[in-house]
């Protein structure tokens, strides 16, 4: 009975021991989800080059761009949404900052929050310009690659705005972001500078140029 005892204890110890070296084996591989998302990243980038390379193509096969009778764009209220939306790139890097340097949740879920705000308000921005513009998605060529590029990037907005929401339902979980765990954080805020930087190029070609 008493070498029945040990031998399970040896066994015990030898599965433990086993363990322990397989967790610290797989600590030892560095975290690749960042750079995977960034791979993800590239390529949606590639889908709105392809985007851009046929607007400029349009432009230049066109003999008059935008084509005779097309209402011009306005630039005031873009312009505002402009300055909305890269100003909520300064906001979510506050969040970033929060949860790495201080591990602080609560400030983390303060400056989503306001993210979210300033993406809302980004989006019924748009929706509003949509509904007082003087062409509509069918009207030209010219109206159509506007209305495909701002609706394509309006949708990555979107799933932005999804993104933070996640990230702020999840923080609800005491431990779930700390100062050593804070891929949700990290990977939205890139990607929600992506959408920013997308909008810059978009609203030189299509409102400036």
């Amino acid at each position: 009975m008493q070498g029945s005892t040990a031998d399970q204890n040896q066994t015990d110890i030898a599965y433990a021991a086993t363990t322990n070296a397989a967790t610290e084996h797989h600590s030892e591989h560095p975290d690749l989800r960042l750079f995977g998302f960034i791979v993800f990243l590239v390529s949606e980038s590639m889908l709105f080059l392809g985007l851009f390379v046929a607007y400029f193509a349009f432009r230049v096969v066109t003999p008059d761009w935008p084509p005779e009778g097309t209402e011009e764009l306005e630039l005031v209220l873009p312009g505002i949404n402009t300055i909305i939306l890269l100003s909520s790139s300064f906001v979510i890097h506050r969040a970033d900052t929060a949860i790495k340097h201080n591990g602080d949740v609560k400030a983390a879920r303060l400056w989503f929050g306001i993210t979210i705000l300033m993406g809302a308000t980004f989006l019924a921005g748009q929706v509003y310009e949509y509904q007082h513009l003087g062409f509509g998605l069918t009207t030209n060529l010219f109206a159509s690659t506007f209305y495909i590029l701002t609706g394509f990037h309006g949708l990555h907005v979107f799933v932005g705005l999804l993104l933070m929401s996640t990230v702020l339902w999840r923080s609800r979980q005491p431990g779930h972001y700390s100062e050593t765990s804070h891929f949700g954080i990290e990977a939205t805020e890139v990607y929600w500078h992506f959408v920013d930087v997308i909008w810059v190029i978009l609203f030189l070609i299509l409102y400036i140029l």
